[in-house]
């Protein structure tokens, strides 16, 4: 989940997958990997950008409402009486 850069930099990069950070946002990590993962927020501006976008897609699909065409519900409620008279007989 994270990657080390070598010690002599000092410097300790995270590589957090979309798929960890998805995980994350579901809150469906373990609470070893949430807190690295928060950790990891606090210190990469760049991790904070990749997650906000993420929970912006993810607000805006929850807020999707769909629903078939009135096309298609009369075209399944014909084919269901054609069906019923054909199973009456």
């Amino acid at each position: 989940m994270d990657l080390f850069v070598p010690k002599d930099t000092g410097f300790y990069m995270h590589n957090y997958s979309p798929e960890d950070l998805i995980l994350y946002l579901y809150k469906e990590t373990s609470p070893e990997a949430t807190a690295a993962i928060e950790k990891a927020l606090q210190e990469d501006w760049t991790l904070r950008e990749k997650l906000a976008v993420m929970k912006t897609s993810m607000e805006r699909l929850n807020s999707i409402t769909v629903s078939p065409r009135t096309e298609i519900i009369l075209n399944v409620l014909r084919h269901a009486r054609t069906e019923d008279k054909v199973t009456s007989k």
